[in-house]
């Protein structure tokens, strides 16, 4: 190995490195990373964590499965990468798998959420063509929600409507329109001959986890079908099982025309999808669309190992089981720590706890208590383990949560 590169990785030098050479568009933790476990993180200076972020909903497994690792690593050293140019085993095997979940459909791979949902988008706009009679800019438009995340592209940075992903990057991409979560009427006022799809998240992640009530998603599958537009599902960061159903959607009993996917399909490596189902798959031809690394081996190994465990281990069983104990700790230290906590939300372990004022400070503070947690909107903080968290690990979070909140005046 290179002495540049094997030399001892402190969280100091680290920090410098960044400052000198990587972009600032985020705010790192002045602590680095460089090993896990299970439901456990060490960082350079050997201190440990126990990782409710999970790498924002992407490690199912959490760190170094032995099932996990075997297989990615036998992948790694037969087939890594060859193009979409030809068949690729674990493509097909892993795309009959997700249409087993998600219903009879077609399935095109991709590297990520906002390309999974870029997909979707390319749908509606197919959907819409074909509506008007083969002529495009009649029939294009989608409704988002408002508070939505659907990525950082330009096609999901112009469906999510937010000042703080949208702000600065004008003219954006035409055609989306914002309705109010939750409130069918509000989507029923926009929907005219313009409109292709709905977009929706279940449950709204990056927003501050606020889960789509069952009444809603049956009227807008309902008002869908009335319309003759199309129904996408983004399951990126609430799908993969982290509800306790493969895809949160499956709570509602409803069906959707099309899912985007990815964080947690990989289990930490890199893959997204979209399934769309068989009634409109016809409308990708070859070469309407495309990608060069989506679905190579390597990634569709990971993600087959994924499923693998979480069948073996009945993890979506044991999300469901364990939860209720979890929610209702959680639940009780919102009545305890009147002062900082204002409400709970969420379903399985795709969970929030509702903060009075900004939550950056907390996630700060838990960080020193030893807790990895996210920030979700403008008022939680984030709680997603790997699906596989045992019990005891459970507890130990509310134990540092109890600490952290009654420590704080």
């Amino acid at each position: 190995m290179s002495s540049r590169t094997s030399s001892k990785i402190t969280s100091k030098k680290t920090a410098a490195l960044y400052d000198s050479h990587v972009l600032k568009n985020y705010g790192p933790a002045p602590f680095t990373l460089v090993k896990g476990e299970g439901s456990m993180l060490w960082d350079a200076e050997n201190r440990r964590y126990l990782d409710f972020s999970t790498g924002i909903a992407v490690n199912t497994l959490g760190h170094g499965h032995p099932v996990w690792v075997e297989r990615v690593s036998e992948q790694l050293g037969k087939l890594v990468h060859v193009s979409n140019l030809f068949n690729v085993a674990q493509q097909g095997q892993l795309a009959q798998r997700l249409c087993e979940r998600a219903g009879p459909g077609k399935v095109f791979f991709c590297n990520s959420g906002a390309e999974a949902n870029e997909f979707l988008i390319k749908l509606a706009r197919l959907h819409g063509r074909a509506k008007s009679g083969g002529e495009e800019g009649h029939c294009y438009k989608v409704i988002t929600a408002k508070n939505a995340f659907h990525g950082r592209t330009f096609g999901g940075m112009s469906a999510t409507p937010q000042a703080k992903v949208q702000d600065g990057f004008g003219p954006l991409l035409d055609g989306f329109l914002h309705a109010e979560f939750n409130n069918l009427e509000s989507f029923r006022s926009m929907v005219d001959e313009s409109v292709a799809a709905i977009m929706l998240e279940t449950i709204q992640g990056e927003g501050g986890i606020h889960p789509a009530t069952t009444e809603f998603l049956l009227g807008i599958r309902e008002l869908c079908n009335e319309k003759g537009i199309l129904l996408l599902i983004d399951e990126v960061q609430c799908g993969i099982g982290r509800t306790g159903r493969f895809f949160a959607y499956e709570h509602a009993g409803i069906q959707p025309d099309a899912i985007g996917m990815a964080k947690g399909l990989g289990g930490g490596f890199p893959i997204g999808a979209g399934w769309v189902a068989d009634a409109y798959a016809g409308l990708f031809t070859p070469g309407s669309h495309g990608t060069t690394y989506g679905g190579n081996p390597l990634a569709c190994t990971a993600a087959l190992a994924v499923m693998d465990v979480m069948e073996e281990e009945q993890l979506l069983e044991q999300v469901t089981e364990r939860s209720v104990a979890w929610h209702s700790a959680l639940k009780k230290l919102v009545e305890k720590h009147p002062q900082h906590l204002s409400g709970f939300r969420g379903m399985g372990y795709h969970a929030a706890l509702v903060v009075n004022g900004d939550p950056l400070p907390w996630v700060g503070r838990l960080r020193e208590n030893g807790l990895l947690v996210v920030r979700g909107g403008t008022d939680a903080i984030r709680l997603m383990p790997p699906l596989n968290v045992s019990i005891q690990d459970l507890d130990t979070a509310v134990e540092i949560l109890d600490l952290t909140f009654g420590t704080h005046t």
